[in-house]
């Protein structure tokens, strides 16, 4: 590449590194705009709602109050100017305290209100923020969980301050009650399970049966919950911040998909169980029946960087409903981390797929080798540091007959170099093309050398490569673990941060020392092995040498900053191990040894394979077929 060309080439990298930032900055620009249009919309849209349930209520309660008049009932208002619309029973129950109680187990700690009957907030016991705060899925402010029924009139559950009843160490229960006697209710009983995740939660319509409505084929239950930001990083948390859901019978799940703004997805089919997925955390509810969640309505906004939450999550659930068969609703709840151990342990419910693995012969890898020994590791050393240089160091092992492989298949092609230089001069013509490729097959084969043996070892090593890719940022057993500079493995490491406000785009507002290890340690490997392949048959395009040595290790500068440090890590001891190798390599085989093999190999007889045979005769008929063209346009010329 001469000078002017890499002047080029850096003068195009400025002006779409320039208009990227820009066109980064207003997108984000746009993007705080288009939120905070948004939360308008919906907080008018939330209004006018109200205000036309008002009036319906005020329509509905005036033609209430004169039947209630004519038989002598004393009308019952719970807020000043607001007419019985539930009943009296109900109406009573919409003002109220909100009072708050715990169960916990030795894993987690739930927080219940007497307000809708919900799960208000879920803390993990054995987890921190990254900043040291405890670690809540959701909280009291962030929670919404509400029962939709006609009982008579349109019942939102989450409207009313129901009775705590049966408080014990493991159990809770919140009682709506559907008439004054209270004889008549519905119940919400939760019981939590010891040194588990699971949480039973039993909605009991057993009681409530004669105040719903009889022709009521289905009821609606919504859970909302405030995703906090758990982690580090923003941008790497986002990326596996979802909802999930898996039909019943299949054992494959469905996502939404990552985003920085809004998703949505109506799901008109059986579900059975939701899950708002964080990158180390799900909640997930889940239908102990089949056919229970008819149908569900999925979506999610996502907050900007400066927030302190990540995902506003929703899911509307359709539960199918009977008067004569229906006693009520077995749900549970899970409440923990994304860990494929434990999620492993709830069976056919598939949860270890919330773990992004991978798919095929990449998640076959990290299930049934990755994941094993590093676990194996990870029980006997406490240096996760560590166990990523042994784990390295085996798959290095393992695939080592493999690099081997790919360096002599390159070896041999550097040799066969002033071979194939001879036959580029002895066919020089385009019309030629046929005749110099068979002769480079025939050179190949009698020299024992197969072109593609240098890609196919790098090609069977691909899914490795992304097998660790997929596994590093979804490990768990790395967060908040230390080694030198990097205070947690699970997020990116960072040796200097911008100042306030200040962010490349594309980069992030920190400098990753993993990151820069790797770029040079990639930079290097690439600058080896480019030499040691620049001798092949086919000279590389100049703008080829520009992105293995200098584009490529820019890009995964960039890419990586934000990434996991113990993945950033991984590459670096892979692209030392790959150096080491290479020179091992060089010292080990001889050239002129190998050299001398491969012109022994040369004057043993070949045996031409079918496919050099239909080469050898497709090149005949070529050459008939431009003799009988050159015949015909000479008897034109006469």
């Amino acid at each position: 590449m001469n000078k002017n060309t890499l002047i080029g080439l850096l003068v195009i990298g400025l002006i779409l590194f320039g208009f990227s930032w820009y066109n980064n900055k207003q997108y984000t620009e746009r993007r705080e705009q288009q939120l905070e249009q948004q939360r308008i919309a919906d907080s008018v849209a939330r209004v006018e709602m109200e205000r036309l349930r008002m009036q319906q209520q005020q329509a509905q309660g005036d033609s209430t109050a004169v039947a209630e008049k004519q038989a002598g009932v004393r009308q019952h208002t719970t807020t000043p100017g607001r007419q019985v619309i539930y009943g009296e029973a109900f109406d009573r129950q919409l003002a109220g305290t909100e009072e708050f109680y715990t169960l916990e187990n030795e894993l987690f700690r739930l927080t219940f209100s007497n307000k809708g009957g919900r799960i208000a907030a879920a803390e993990l016991k054995d987890y921190k923020k990254y900043n040291g705060d405890p670690l809540m899925l959701f909280t009291e402010a962030g929670s919404r969980f509400n029962l939709n029924l006609f009982a008579p009139a349109q019942i939102n559950t989450a409207d009313f301050y129901f009775t705590a009843r049966e408080v014990s160490d493991s159990t809770i229960a919140f009682r709506l009650y559907a008439d004054t006697t209270e004889a008549s209710y519905l119940e919400y009983r939760y019981t939590i399970r010891p040194d588990n995740y699971l949480m039973d939660m039993k909605i009991d319509l057993t009681h409530l049966k004669g105040a719903i409505v009889p022709n009521q084929s289905d009821m609606t239950l919504a859970w909302n919950i405030i995703s906090p930001q758990e982690e580090k990083g923003f941008q790497n948390e986002n990326n596996y911040t979802t909802i999930a859901y898996k039909y019943p019978g299949e054992s494959s799940i469905e996502e939404l998909g990552m985003s920085t703004g809004t998703e949505e997805e109506e799901v008109k089919t059986k579900v059975q169980w939701v899950a708002f997925k964080q990158q180390f955390f799900s909640s997930i509810i889940v239908a102990a029946d089949e056919a229970l969640f008819a149908s569900a309505d999925l979506k999610y906004n996502t907050f900007p960087p400066t927030d302190t939450n990540i995902k506003d999550f929703s899911a509307t659930m359709t539960l199918p409903y009977s008067a004569a068969t229906t006693q009520g609703y077995d749900l549970q709840f899970y409440f923990g981390p994304n860990k494929y151990s434990i999620l492993k342990q709830y069976g056919d419910w598939e949860f270890q797929k919330l773990v992004p693995l991978g798919w095929w012969i990449i998640g076959w890898i990290n299930r049934y080798v990755v994941i094993p020994v590093f676990d194996f590791l990870g029980s006997y050393i406490a240096n996760f540091g560590i166990v990523i240089l042994i784990l390295t160091v085996l798959i290095k092992l393992l695939i080592f007959p493999l690099t081997y492989k790919s360096y002599l298949s390159t070896a041999r092609m550097r040799l066969l170099k002033p071979d194939i230089d001879k036959l580029n001069e002895k066919y020089p013509r385009k019309e030629d093309a046929m005749k110099k490729q068979q002769a480079m097959m025939q050179l190949y084969k009698s020299a024992g050398v197969n072109p593609m043996g240098g890609c196919l070892p790098m090609l069977i090593q691909f899914p490795i490569l992304i097998a660790m890719f997929r596994f590093f940022p979804a490990a768990i057993e790395l967060r908040d673990k230390s080694f030198l500079w990097a205070d947690d493995l699970s997020s990116y490491d960072s040796i200097w941060n911008f100042p306030h406000g200040f962010s490349i785009p594309f980069y992030g507002d920190h400098v990753s020392l993993f990151a820069l290890l790797m770029a040079v340690s990639l930079f290097i490997s690439s600058k080896i092995n480019y030499a040691q392949s620049a001798g092949m048959s086919n000279q590389q395009m100049p703008g080829m040498k520009f992105m293995m040595l200098y584009l490529m290790p820019i890009m995964l500068l960039v890419w990586f900053n934000n990434y996991a440090a113990g993945l950033c890590y991984y590459y670096l001891l892979s692209n030392i191990i790959t150096i080491g190798q290479t020179f091992a390599f060089r010292y080990l085989v001889d050239d002129k040894k190998l050299h001398a093999q491969m012109m022994e190999n040369a004057k043993k007889p070949v045996k031409k394979s079918k496919w050099q045979q239909r080469l050898e005769e497709m090149q005949r008929q070529q050459e008939a077929m431009r003799k009988q063209q050159q015949q015909q346009r000479g008897g034109g010329k006469r």
